[in-house]
């Protein structure tokens, strides 16, 4: 019965922890009193804990700035630099590698430029060099790094391969995952780069205020991630929102309005193709503004699919094009008016070209939490 007991006590002892943690991470540094308040725990208890998590590396101190007059409460604000975590982007045309500490601050990123027809292998490397870039700028090895999200293209199944899809050749057989276990000890979860992107819009960006989000890709490709309930939505096979995949919808064939629109100089290289239409919209050009037309009343069709099917809150407008969303969003809304029963705010993505590294990072650190900050707090940190 006294080992149950103490076993009851040691449980109740990692749980206070845990809420004190909880009530650290994100916030201002504060003082044993506030601490206290935040979790319904005694003063005096919650200076016990404190303590402790300060020797155990969880917590530190935060010293006085001396602006304060007489002796300051002492303050405590939790230990964001215990561990890092990373989120890759491996796209058409670059790799993108973002590292952070446990409150989510980017500390390092390294960008490296990879041509869309490159193979595996060639691509592979890149990501190897770029993660090692970013990892030799913060001084870290790899062992330091708690948990790795990899944004790919294409619809991610249960083996973390675009087995369904994928427009980078060859990249159906590779796993990611595979890949780096072999520098890495830690997870490594690999997810569709549409659904990262809806991920940092609510974690960052557009739609911090929304639980019920549609992320439309909007740029040489097309494609959607979804959130609802505050929860992203993957699909069983991890196709949820690959709606692009009906012909009927136009998504495939939509962004040739741009790229082929009457008068583009010859010899233009295709990432300038679409700056060059929407430069010339803006002037009035009635060709380029024709070619708008019929690329947002493609887009529209399986944007007008997806409201009606999830009624969002939110429809968040992304990738490329969104630099030019002026031109966008307006003509979007009448068409969806003329489709759906009710349209819901539609908005420009903030993030920019950072958008899918960014949810990498943040489904990374929903795994160091699911891991370490669930049911009880982890062991002491090792000294590095």
């Amino acid at each position: 019965m006294a080992e149950a007991a103490g076993a009851d006590v040691s449980k109740l002892r990692e749980l206070n922890s845990l809420s004190i943690v909880r009530a650290l991470r994100g916030q201002p540094p504060a003082t044993v009193t506030e601490l206290a308040a935040r979790t319904g725990l005694s003063r005096p208890g919650t200076d016990v804990v404190i303590r402790q998590l300060v020797t155990d590396g969880w917590v530190q101190v935060v010293e006085p700035d001396g602006s304060s007059v007489g002796r300051p409460a002492r303050r405590y604000r939790f230990n964001a630099g215990a561990g890092h975590v990373l989120g890759v982007d491996v796209g058409g045309h670059k790799i993108l590698v973002l590292l952070a500490d446990l409150e989510g601050r980017v500390l390092h990123s390294h960008r490296r430029p990879v041509e869309p027809d490159d193979d595996p292998a060639t691509r592979l490397a890149a990501v190897d060099a770029a993660i090692t870039e970013c990892l030799s700028a913060a001084g870290m090895r790899p062992d330091q790094i708690w948990a790795v999200t990899v944004g790919v293209t294409g619809p991610v199944d249960a083996t973390g391969r675009t087995t369904l899809f994928t427009p980078l050749p060859g990249w159906a057989s590779v796993s990611p995952a595979d890949h780096l276990s072999a520098r890495f000890s830690c997870p490594i979860l690999v997810e569709n780069d549409c659904k990262l992107a809806a991920v940092a819009e609510r974690w960052k960006g557009a739609a911090q205020d929304a639980d019920d989000i549609v992320y439309l890709l909007a740029g040489m490709r097309t494609g959607a991630g979804l959130i609802l309930d505050g929860t992203l939505r993957r699909g069983y096979g991890g196709a949820a929102g690959e709606i692009g995949a009906l012909k009927a919808v136009r998504w495939l064939s939509a962004p040739s309005h741009i790229e082929n629109c009457p008068g583009l100089p010859a010899g233009i290289h295709p990432n300038d193709k679409a700056a060059w239409v929407f430069e010339r919209a803006r002037e009035g050009d009635r060709d380029a503004r024709a070619a708008l037309r019929r690329y947002v009343k493609d887009l529209a069709v399986g944007a007008a699919a997806l409201v009606l099917t999830l009624d969002p809150q939110v429809v968040v407008l992304g990738g490329g094009y969104s630099r030019s969303a002026d031109l966008l969003i307006d003509p979007l809304k009448r068409e969806l008016h003329r489709l759906c029963l009710r349209v819901p705010e539609i908005r420009a993505s903030i993030l920019g070209a950072d958008s899918v590294a960014l949810g990498a990072l943040r489904v990374a650190l929903d795994q160091v939490d699911a891991e370490l900050f669930s049911d009880g707090m982890p062991a002491p940190l090792t000294k590095a």
